[in-house]
């Protein structure tokens, strides 16, 4: 099994969006050293007291100077919000930057209605998959600069490293998303730690409406991956009590608080006790938002999700107290599923 991160930049407590960046170029520089497939940075906005990841387009070009061979990519960016040529423009120029080591990593997600007005992004639209499919092809088309000759784009160039292009990617959380990957023969990425309910239905979405791309970047059959929530300690009762600062951030998210999070011990407060283990077999109808073990039990758990969708990549999203322990996390739990470092 792949395995990959995505980190969304939490500012530490009493701490500022330096130090939130300083901790993700150095989990960055750990998945590199541990084997992980590709490191990813991720976007949301209005929330930059606690969540520092807004615009991974910058991010990402610190981290090229600071990783060698990791795959980067973005988590995703939003595209509702931009031009598909700004979008596609930025991505070559990190090419330019980590050559042929570039994903674009392409999403939709509306923020608060502050935020979107903000960001003077129209939250209804005629068509919203429709709208959204069009724009992955134009960011493909430009990044590959496959517009024919006479188009109104065709004369339009971006930065370019000489080595293999961005590598596109649907990411998304629902079966709706899944369809506009099979349509356009990408890349897709499913989001488990949102809508884990979803997660069979949308890759078997994704592989009936499969067809062989025309696009640049895009693949001859089915290619995909599922992101989850996963804490990884020494025993299955230590990462579910770490575990419990991501049930109690859920369970403020359904109370309309978002963008905080708890320490452990608020989080057992907040949930009236430790959560229990995550079993280490799972029902075939059961996908905990989620997961937490040890190094063997999360890594059967991996296994059992990664084979139920049918793919080899499992990209992990953690909400952890505290920066030294994400990274143990992720050192067990390569350590578990066995992937070799560099």
């Amino acid at each position: 099994m792949k395995l990959s991160a995505v980190d969304l930049s939490p500012v530490p407590e009493d701490g500022t969006a330096t130090d939130a960046y300083r901790n993700t170029v150095e989990a960055a520089q750990q998945a590199e050293r541990l084997g992980f497939e590709r490191f990813w940075v991720a976007e949301h906005h209005g929330m930059a007291s606690t969540l520092a990841g807004t615009t991974p387009e910058v991010l990402l070009g610190h981290l090229a100077a600071e990783t060698d061979s990791i795959r980067l990519g973005s988590g995703a960016v939003l595209l509702n919000h931009y031009s598909p040529f700004k979008v596609a423009e930025q991505f070559g120029a990190l090419d330019a930057l980590a050559p042929g080591r570039i994903d674009a990593g392409l999403g939709r997600a509306n923020g608060s209605p502050a935020a979107d007005r903000a960001l003077e992004t129209e939250r209804r639209v005629r068509n919203p998959d429709e709208d959204h499919a069009e724009k992955i092809e134009a960011v493909v088309t430009h990044l590959y600069d496959d517009y024919p000759e006479g188009h109104a784009y065709s004369d339009l160039e971006i930065p370019r490293s000489g080595a293999d292009e961005p590598v596109p990617w649907v990411l998304g959380s629902s079966p709706s998303s899944a369809a506009i990957a099979g349509e356009l023969g990408l890349r897709f990425c499913f989001a488990a730690f949102i809508r884990p309910q979803f997660a069979t239905h949308a890759f078997e979405e994704y592989r009936e409406t499969f067809e062989r791309s025309n696009l640049g970047g895009g693949v001859d059959e089915p290619r995909g991956a599922v992101a989850v929530n996963a804490v990884c300690a020494d025993t299955d009762e230590e990462a579910a009590r770490r575990r419990a600062v991501a049930e109690a951030t859920y369970k403020r998210m359904e109370r309309g608080v978002v963008g905080t999070r708890p320490t452990v011990e608020e989080a057992i407060d907040e949930l009236g006790g430790v959560p229990d283990p995550t079993p280490a077999t799972l029902d075939d109808d059961e996908w905990p938002r989620a997961i937490s073990g040890s190094p063997e039990t999360l890594a059967g758990l991996l296994d059992q999700l990664a084979d139920r969708v049918g793919v080899d990549e499992v990209m992990i999203q953690h909400v952890i107290d505290g920066h030294d322990e994400a990274l143990r996390s992720h050192e067990l739990l390569a350590e578990g599923v066995g992937i070799e470092g560099r």
